[in-house]
């Protein structure tokens, strides 16, 4: 006879089964191995190891660009990790640098996580080859995706609200939500704002029921939103739990950071000393 406890153990078990299939980077797919040359892993200490925290792309010889809230509480040992695809397996294309110079931008407010952008400047320029390249990115002026326009992202994040981390890079395709509704009482309200662009996927094209909705989720963070190849958005913050109806995932808006972006990579002239 099945004890009362063995049944209340299966169903725990059967619970979480149902949860971890359906939410995945959350959905998505393990992207190619080094088809994505540009993603970054950046990583800090845990014993003897190196363990992901967020993501990043590389975006010139010597930087890597993230989201501001990767970088709470100064440098702790962070390292950047290029030509990577499998975190544990030891894989000759891995470039590992350290972190010379991390610049947040200087309006980033973390009670909302509006300018969520930062530039890692590595402490040296990366050896470029197939699996380390950088990525352009939107500048000013440029033509950001619109309301249910494909967009696509990759990272190690979380496959679910259990935590589940992947080993293997993946890759994911949604579609940019309205900002009207993203940004009215029913998701995130005044949090949202002009720098920003949402995007999840509800249900893929053509739709077929049963289908759990696919976003980012932790440990995405700081990755690229892609339009036409061209990366348009940072991957910011959501709801407190990943794959909510009601929390897309937000992206920082690229765009507009231009001026910004360009005087933090180009090296000051020294001041003239005066005669």
């Amino acid at each position: 006879m099945v004890s009362e406890k063995e049944i209340i153990v299966a169903a725990a078990v059967f619970v979480v089964a149902l949860i971890s299939q359906g939410e995945g980077i959350m959905g998505g797919r393990e992207a190619a191995p080094h088809s994505r040359p540009y993603m970054a892993s950046i990583q800090v200490p845990e014993g003897e190891h190196m363990k992901h925290v967020c993501g990043g792309f590389v975006v010139a010889d010597q930087w890597v660009m993230t989201a501001a809230h990767c970088q709470p509480n100064g440098q702790d040992g962070r390292k950047v990790v290029l030509g990577v695809h499998s975190l544990s397996e030891p894989e000759e294309t891995k470039q590992t640098f350290e972190i010379l110079e991390f610049h947040t931008h200087p309006n980033f407010d973390l009670s909302n996580y509006d300018n969520d952008i930062a530039l890692i400047k590595l402490d040296r320029p990366f050896v470029a080859s197939e699996a380390v390249k950088a990525v352009g990115f939107l500048r000013a002026g440029g033509t950001n995706p619109t309301t249910d326009e494909e967009v696509e992202t990759a990272g190690w994040g979380a496959l679910d609200n259990l935590g589940r981390r992947p080993d293997k890079l993946r890759e994911l395709f949604v579609d940019v939500f309205s900002p009207d509704e993203c940004g009215d009482s029913d998701h995130f309200g005044s949090k949202f704002t002009s720098n920003m662009m949402c995007a999840h996927r509800v249900c893929p094209k053509p739709c077929t029921k049963p289908f759990r909705k696919e976003d980012t989720c932790d440990g995405d963070s700081g990755g690229p939103l892609l339009y036409n190849s061209t990366v348009v958005g940072i991957t910011s913050n959501g709801g407190k739990k990943c794959g909510q109806l009601r929390k897309p995932g937000i992206y920082t808006i690229v765009s507009h950071y231009t001026e910004w972006i360009d005087n933090t990579m180009t090296p000051q002239p020294a001041a003239e000393e005066s005669s």
